[in-house]
């Protein structure tokens, strides 16, 4: 995924401009160290304490340039509006983090408000129109039938929400399509950069991405 997020930032903004980088539910920061070490300014936001605990010991072992580029603030991801203005972030990364709120419309809604005009919204959520599948692969019946119902974070569902809260679905991609129902025994291969290239061909092909575990949606603020 990380290299979807780079294609995106690479196709947005200038060669070379130091964005503005706000991570809420940074978890242990290797997203956020990623693009502090690019050269951008980074602000994680993450409220379990055992991952601030290691976020904060992975920066301390970075070179000083770097530990200068990057911010590590205790909070919840629903209080934006506390801590930072609107408009302040050229990005907004929520990734995995939707699925653990009890009103995922809000907290994107927040988000969307932190970004400056042109700004890019990356998430990560589950893919809901997979459920039934991915559950049928493993022989999981019960599941499979539960998946046909409506729920949360399906597609159309997403880009009607992005739509709404000023922050337009652009492009996205599917993750993790082919490594969550390969058999247990399928061999992993000699150079692990074949299995890289091979989800990420799939998670920017139909029909592929559209069965994956996980989506990356990438909205851009008007």
């Amino acid at each position: 995924m990380a290299r979807q997020l780079e294609e995106q930032i690479a196709g947005r903004f200038a060669v070379g401009r130091r964005l503005r980088v706000l991570d809420v539910g940074m978890g242990r920061g290797a997203q956020a160290l990623r693009l502090a070490r690019a050269g951008h300014q980074v602000t994680g936001v993450e409220q379990d304490a055992a991952m601030l605990a290691s976020a904060r010991e992975a920066l301390a072992g970075e070179p000083e340039g770097i530990r200068e580029r990057m911010r590590v603030v205790e909070g919840d991801g629903r209080d934006t509006g506390v801590h930072f203005l609107p408009g302040s972030f050229d990005v907004v990364l929520c990734h995995g983090v939707l699925m653990n709120v009890e009103e995922p419309d809000a907290l994107l809604a927040g988000l969307a408000r932190m970004l400056a005009p042109g700004g890019l919204l990356s998430l990560l959520v589950p893919n809901g129109d997979a459920r039934a599948m991915r559950a049928g692969l493993s022989g999981d019946w019960a599941g499979a039938l539960a998946g046909f119902e409506t729920g949360p974070y399906r597609l159309r569902k997403l880009t009607a929400t992005l739509a709404g809260i000023g922050a337009p679905l652009h492009t996205w991609y599917g993750v993790r399509v082919f490594t969550d129902t390969a058999a247990a025994e399928a061999a992993v291969p000699d150079d692990p950069e074949t299995l890289l290239l091979v989800e990420e061909r799939a998670g920017r092909t139909d029909p592929y991405r559209g069965v994956a575990a996980l989506l990356h949606l990438c909205g851009y603020r008007g």
